[in-house]
């Protein structure tokens, strides 16, 4: 099995622009934080006043933009790939240095179904059966590429007998 048309697909918190996102606004909340004096932190009619947020608000960005750099500093790796010695479907998630994860296979042959759940807000999901239509774990979204339909066509094109189901 050389060339599936099964792409590999590999990402890590070091190249995932969410992570990127939340340290640039923990780091934006925690600058602000340290740049307005909390007793000036009143309207002019002295009606409303919290004091209290502003510290709140920097030890709130301190902690996200703390747990952003980490996660990208441990930098964890998901992914998919057909093995080619085995022709196995292979995914994993949290990968950290040498260490396995959370990672499955399973043969195409064995492949009953994938199916997309497309959600009006936040991400779709993705699930993936065995023939006896049991669910496969730690697969989903976050190891395959997007567009899923795409992705899960070319898996059916693969292994016909694998049916895609979209539900919107």
């Amino acid at each position: 099995m050389t060339d599936t048309g099964l792409p590999t697909y590999r990402r890590s918190a070091r190249s995932d622009a969410r992570m990127w996102l939340l340290l640039a606004v923990g780091a934006m909340f925690f600058w602000a934080g340290s740049t307005i004096r909390p007793e000036e932190n009143c309207s002019e009619d002295g009606r409303e006043c919290a004091p209290w947020l502003v510290p709140l608000a920097q030890a709130l960005g301190a902690l996200v933009a703390l747990g952003a750099g980490l996660n990208m500093l441990a930098n964890p790796r998901r992914g998919s790939l057909l093995d080619p010695a085995t022709g196995d479907l292979v995914w994993w998630q949290g990968r950290i240095g040498r260490a396995g994860g959370d990672e499955g296979r399973i043969h195409p042959s064995r492949i009953g179904k994938l199916r997309i759940v497309r959600r009006d807000e936040g991400d779709d999901e993705v699930h993936l059966y065995d023939i006896d239509g049991n669910r496969q774990f730690w697969f989903d979204q976050e190891v395959i590429p997007w567009p899923y339909e795409r992705w899960a066509g070319k898996l059916a094109k693969l292994a016909p007998h694998i049916e895609v189901e979209v539900i919107d």
